[in-house]
């Protein structure tokens, strides 16, 4: 400790007498560089609030009483240069993520301070979006589709529709080679209950479905974590290979092995938000030299530096000390800047170049010559949707046991529902169990639609991935997933309403159970996207399940099955008309009581005492006709879509305030 503080105290003329072991880099050839400049992010944290706090006056003489900047980024500058690795490296809360997110433009630019270039011109969000990818920690992939297929649909997505299949696999070999996966191309992802490929390729199949359009910047966020030494060396290994083809590849690393130090081309040590060192790897042990911490002659020099500046910064003043060694270090180094590059291309026409060598995207010549246009999809509406349903459709059937499961759960209910209420007699109390009955299969059917919600989420992560760098529209997702339950609910529907319908003896023959199957059809279409919805609002399973339980037993509270519509407070009426399970209940009542010929009590002389008509009014539910309210369930499972469309809009950006 006390070499620290004499350290801090030698601060100044330590910086100094460092000009004479300067060293300079060669300048690249590369045609991309990416510059970032005084990069500073703040956000706003709340102050703890206390009894005293309050019922103490306002203070009026400022804005900031109850709340606080905190720094995650603090003037940090640096460049990243094509066919080279920059990793970020420092320990947990340092600001690694955040200074990627900040370069892969996942901050608003309202809250980012600062310039991030691309060969000295400004880089859009949609040039970025276009030319670089974003590889998450999480490995968000279809468990039961193979590492080939994985890499396919990604090609289907993110390559245009005007190549072929043929040059498209082309691409996917030419990816599985990169990324050293032959062996483990036709084995499957895997999840706990299938065995499938290991951790280190599951990583670099994450990597590439990413990098699978040739994308100029890769983006990773600890591309190593939770990897042992040997895998997470072939994933760098790799990474390195990648870069060397000519892209720019900027990962954050939390504490690297001395053999991966050495595959790593630029570091950027951060501490609080903070640079401690930006520099060559090779100039890493140098620089500690000059701060007057040689590094020991058996030790990592990483391991070392984050030793050290981990206990300069228990130190007082010790953080500030290495930051600001660090800033006149550099002024001493003879690095080269983008800045004096001259680069004989525009931005625009050095990603149009490198696009058309590349032979990934095309648009035909006009009058002033060839030119090479990219929109921000690489295929149409209609082929994002194709793709979307083939592959779930390919995930789905080599996992027949979820179908298997929800086909054996309706069977049993519909069984103990059929044997429950058989052939129920036309009196009084026979028309009290039908109400009973059609009040509980409605609840069933939306009680048993949240059956998917893990489901959902899960595939909402892999939407917010996929689109994040637009590999395909949100309007293709919400109208691929509306269609993709259909067939589902087709067969549970058929089941559901043959085992009932007949076995419970319900009213009107053929022309009333189709009319019967139709409204728990459409009930279970409705309730699928009321779970999408939910879905899309919440981060976790459990939280889905709070969420969607409850809404749906208060649905069925204002129903009209426990107390009439015209029983109901008219400060809750409006609670009642947007119940979900209003309408099926409705519509299954009215299908089977709404028929003045329905005699369902006849006294000694066969005069009919109690007809159907009589129970649609007793029901108070003569406001609609059963056509209306079967209307109504389809428009509440489109507009449940429109709200879900809504929330992936708004709720799945990828950016932080």
């Amino acid at each position: 400790m006390k070499g620290l503080f004499t350290t801090i105290s030698a601060c100044s003329s330590s910086s100094e007498s460092s000009s004479d072991s300067s060293s300079s880099l060669s300048p690249s050839s590369s045609p991309f560089v990416l510059a970032f400049n005084n990069l500073t992010y703040n956000v706003n944290t709340s102050e703890e609030v206390t009894l005293s706090s309050m019922f103490r006056r306002k203070n009026t003489t400022g804005m900031s009483t109850f709340s606080n900047k905190k720094v995650l980024l603090n003037d940090i500058s640096g460049e990243a240069r094509e066919g080279e690795i920059l990793a970020i490296l420092g320990p947990s809360g340092s600001g690694k993520t955040t200074l990627i997110d900040a370069l892969a433009s996942r901050i608003s630019k309202k809250s980012l301070k600062g310039s991030v270039k691309m060969n000295g011109e400004n880089l859009e969000p949609g040039v970025l979006k276009m030319i670089s990818a974003y590889v998450m920690q999480d490995d968000l992939l279809y468990p039961m589709l193979t590492v080939e297929e994985t890499l396919m649909f990604s090609a289907e997505f993110r390559l245009p529709h005007t190549l072929s299949k043929s040059e498209k696999l082309a691409r996917v070999q030419a990816v599985i080679d990169e990324l050293g996966l032959r062996d483990a191309a036709k084995t499957i992802i895997g999840d706990e209950g299938h065995r499938g490929i290991s951790g280190g390729e599951r990583r670099r199949v994450s990597i590439g479905v990413d990098i699978i359009h040739d994308p100029i910047l890769l983006f990773l966020d600890e591309p190593t974590s939770g990897l042992d030494s040997s895998c997470a060396f072939m994933v760098v290994k790799v990474l390195q290979r990648i870069a060397r083809t000519g892209r720019i590849v900027i990962m954050s690393v939390h504490q690297p092995s001395s053999r991966l130090v050495g595959l790593l081309d630029q570091l950027i040590f951060l501490s609080h938000g903070e640079t401690v060192y930006n520099g060559p790897s090779t100039n890493l042990s140098l620089f500690l030299s000059d701060f007057g911490h040689p590094i020991p002659e058996n030790d990592e020099r990483t391991e070392f530096m984050l030793d050290l500046y981990r206990e300069l910064e228990g130190v007082p003043g010790g953080r500030k000390c290495i930051v600001e060694f660090n800033k006149s270090w550099q002024k001493l180094q003879s690095h080269p800047s983008y800045s004096s590059e001259n680069f004989n291309l525009s931005l625009k026409e050095a990603v149009s170049a490198r696009i058309s060598r590349r032979k990934l995207i095309y648009n035909d010549a006009n009058d002033t010559g060839p030119t090479v246009t990219v929109s921000n999809f690489a295929n149409p509406f209609w082929s994002e949707m194709i793709v979307l349903m083939k592959r779930s459709l390919t995930n789905s059937k080599r996992k027949p046991s979820a179908i298997l499961h929800q086909i054996c759960a309706v069977v049993v209910v519909s069984s103990i529902m059929a044997s429950l209420f058989w052939n129920l007699e036309k009196t009084e109390v026979g028309v009290q169990q039908r109400v009973g009955f059609f009040a509980f299969i409605v609840t069933t059917i939306f009680f048993g639609s949240t059956e998917v919600l893990a489901v959902f989420v899960q595939d909402r992560y892999i939407f917010m991935r996929e689109t994040a760098y637009n590999a395909y529209r949100r309007s293709s997702f919400i109208l691929y997933r509306s269609i993709i339950v259909i067939p589902r609910v087709l067969i549970l529907s058929i089941l559901l309403a043959s085992i009932t319908f007949w076995s419970i003896g319900l009213y009107g023959g053929s022309p009333s159970f189709l009319f019967y199957f139709s409204v728990i059809f459409v009930s279970m279409w409705a309730g699928d996207s009321f779970v999408s919805l939910v879905s899309g609002l919440v981060s976790q399973v459990i939280l889905g399940y709070i969420v969607a339980v409850p809404s749906i037993g208060i649905f069925l509270l204002f129903s009209g099955f426990f107390i009439s519509r015209d029983h109901i407070p008219t400060y809750w009426i409006w609670f009642h008309y947007i119940s979900v399970v209003k309408y099926p209940y409705q519509a299954m009542l009215l299908n089977e009581f709404d028929n003045p010929n329905l005699c369902l009590l006849d006294d000694p002389n066969k005069s009919c005492m109690l007809t159907g008509v009589d129970i649609v009014r007793k029901q108070g539910i003569t406001d609609l006709s059963k056509w209306i309210c079967l209307w109504i369930i389809l428009a509440l499972g489109i507009f449940y879509g429109i709200l879900f469309y809504l929330s992936l809009l708004f709720g799945s950006r990828n950016k932080r305030k």
